[in-house]
């Protein structure tokens, strides 16, 4: 075993330590992510739907890693925390490459209209156990400090923007297909904006908090 993972080991048994929810054990969570960033061990893709797959595989190990609450806990003894969450998040994007296999195949096209479109960002409210790393960027895409989440929309939609899509994409996401339909603007718009304008913004802030 080498440093690292005999680092994140001792990380684990510590913060597993700490109760459910508690500040300790966020903060524990925490360290084990920013460790695991930095290690330069975690699964890289180029695919579109790599920072989707990736907030999926965050919010597994946040609430697999000392208790079994969504899936299997985590067990060191069959593997290390990388290569379980390497594992988990191809998983994850063989989910987003078979959706989108059948969104092209199955899926009508959807006419962009310029009907009124209801700002839905007040209705999200975030599950009681929601883990650090997604409250944090939950608060971040709510607060909207400068204002340029608001401001950056899709052409024709104001009330399309980056803060509304990213809070709307942010585990537990609501599917394109939904959105689609919801805002009367076609799935390879909505995903083609996601691309281009959220996903950089999500990765420098990401970076600024040390997770990438």
């Amino acid at each position: 075993m080498d440093q690292l993972e005999t680092q994140l080991r001792q990380l684990i048994i510590t913060t597993c330590r700490y109760k459910q929810n508690s500040v300790e054990r966020q903060q524990g969570l925490t360290k084990i992510v920013r460790a695991i960033c930095k290690s330069g061990k975690l699964w890289k893709d180029t695919s579109p739907y790599y920072e989707d797959a990736l907030q999926k595989t965050w919010l597994y190990f946040c609430r697999n890693l000392c208790e079994a609450n969504t899936g299997e806990r985590y067990d060191p003894n069959r593997s290390s925390v990388t290569t379980w969450l390497n594992a988990y998040l191809r998983r994850r994007l063989q989910d987003f490459r078979v959706e989108e296999y059948e969104t092209l195949t199955q899926t009508a096209s959807f006419q962009t209209t310029e009907d009124e479109v209801i700002d839905t960002t007040a209705a999200l409210v975030a599950p009681p156990d929601i883990p650090p790393i997604l409250e944090m960027t939950i608060t971040w895409a709510k607060t909207d400090f400068d204002g340029e989440l608001r401001r950056v929309h899709i052409q024709g939609h104001p009330k399309v923007n980056c803060q509304v899509l990213i809070l709307q994409r942010l585990p537990p996401e609501t599917s394109w297909e939904k959105l689609s339909e919801e805002y009367r603007i076609s799935i390879s718009t909505l995903t083609s904006f996601y691309r281009r304008q959220c996903i950089p913004r999500l990765r420098k802030f990401g970076e600024s908090q040390g997770y990438l």
